[in-house]
């Protein structure tokens, strides 16, 4: 096999990568991301898996889109892309449940030209903590 080798200066963990991915945008708050969506100035996407959607509820408009599809849905190139996907220039608020991989989330669709992609501080636990409007699932 050949290729090369990490070496271990090159390295970092997981809460210098948040750092580094988080430093390349502005997050926003769960206030600041309720105002822009009912605005219709962002986009909402709850990545969260189902079992947290059910145990928790649902931020009502958001889209739901679970990680591993992610790129896939909101590449307004991709074939496989949502209606909403409409262009490199749409807002994107990402929300995860706690607000780490979210992150993570939308430095990947900054990756696919989607520069105006944020994620929500804290996660959905902030937007309810916030009393901001959740709906159960059926």
């Amino acid at each position: 096999m050949s290729g090369t080798r990490e070496q271990p200066g090159d390295a970092v963990g997981i809460d210098e990568l948040l750092e580094r991915v988080r430093a390349g945008y502005e997050r926003v708050d769960a206030p600041d991301a309720y105002q822009a969506a009912r605005a219709g100035e962002a986009l909402l996407v709850d990545i969260r898996y189902a079992a947290l959607r059910d145990r928790d509820g649902l931020v009502p408009g958001a889209l739901v889109v679970e990680r591993n599809e992610l790129e896939w849905r909101l590449d307004p190139r991709g074939s496989h892309r949502l209606p909403e996907a409409t262009g490199h220039d749409l807002r994107v608020v990402v929300i995860c449940n706690e607000g780490y991989a979210s992150s993570l989330a939308a430095e990947s669709l900054h990756r696919l030209g989607l520069r105006r992609a944020t994620d929500l501080v804290g996660g959905f636990q902030a937007w309810r903590a916030a009393g901001l409007p959740v709906t159960r699932t059926p």
